[in-house]
């Protein structure tokens, strides 16, 4: 028997294509209400109360002002949230199943879901699983920099690169401020913030982040190890050789796939190691990493429309 999904907000980009995954499926049935009364509570609350899953992929302030109404309502439906709202929010599940052993599991059985951002999903994949071996200490963050296609920054900035607002890349966040520090810092295991420094470039999707460590040449070896044994065996992660991202590394490289690569890269001799990750940030890391929670808490297969 299909189950039902309810898309709170599938006209921006990543509802958009969660929807897009959804529709091609036999197994799940998509709820749908009269686009003119999308905005209304009413008519909202009623696919909720249907759904066995609602995704939500609104801005935060909406995100939250729903989960309430839901609570108020008394309505028992399982969430899936796209936004940044409740990342790191008390009764909420983090969605990076492959982030430790016991994630996938949690995931399964919870009635709220956090998905993750695409930065948050590349820095935490490749600094958790040394923060847990002890190769990285959680009060000495790494630095992370990086960069993304510009759908990445949702409607917006994709006027703006589009329209010719904006010519060529930019750095941004450089206050420290960026909306995804609060959930690597969290989910990644450290205690203090890494400093970080993102840049959108001139085209549409996919996104390459780097970790830059300190690390003894042993380290550096060691470091692949951990990340290889961590993801071994995983669908949608794997960890490449360096020569894979090198000379150059394409950020478009996974596009249309719900895959992320890592690799290890660094200077033996002076002591300086590169982490490196690479998805599609429409994918993996966001409509794709929605669907395969999805999957996880309705008991399918996990790769089930990816």
């Amino acid at each position: 028997m299909a189950q039902s999904v309810f898309i709170d907000g599938d006209v921006g980009t990543t509802g958009l294509r969660i929807r897009e995954r959804l529709e091609r499926r036999d197994d799940i049935t998509l709820l749908r209400i009269d686009p003119e009364r999308r905005k209304d509570l009413n008519a909202r609350l009623e696919a909720f109360a249907a759904a066995d899953v609602a995704i939500l992929c609104l801005p935060d302030p909406a995100s939250r002002e729903i989960v309430a109404a839901c609570d108020a309502a008394g309505l028992a439906t399982r969430i899936i949230d796209a936004s940044t709202a409740h990342r790191t929010a008390a009764g909420w599940c983090f969605g990076l199943p492959e982030m430790t052993p016991q994630q996938r599991g949690a995931i399964a059985a919870a009635a709220r879901v956090s998905n993750p951002g695409c930065w948050s999903t590349c820095a935490i994949a490749l600094i958790r699983p040394l923060v847990d071996a002890g190769l990285i200490a959680p009060d000495r963050p790494p630095a992370i920099s990086g960069v993304s296609g510009y759908t990445g920054g949702g409607k917006a900035l994709i006027e703006e690169f589009e329209g010719g607002a904006v010519d060529g890349a930019f750095l941004y966040g450089l206050d420290q401020t960026h909306k995804h520090l609060p959930e690597i810092m969290a989910h990644s295991g450290l205690s203090r913030a890494p400093v970080f420094v993102p840049s959108v470039g001139n085209y549409a999707q996919g996104m390459a982040v780097a970790v830059h460590l300190d690390m003894a040449a042993a380290e550096i070896d060691a470091a692949a190890e951990v990340l290889r044994a961590r993801y071994a065996g995983e669908r949608f992660v794997g960890v490449v050789e360096p020569e894979a991202h090198a000379p150059r590394v394409m950020p478009q490289r996974l596009n249309g796939t719900n895959r992320m690569e890592l690799s290890v890269h660094g200077n033996r001799v002076s002591g300086s190691a590169v982490l490196v990750a690479v998805l599609d940030n429409l994918g993996k890391g966001a409509s794709g990493a929605a669907v395969q929670n999805l999957n996880l808490m309705l008991g399918l297969d996990e790769g089930a429309g990816l």
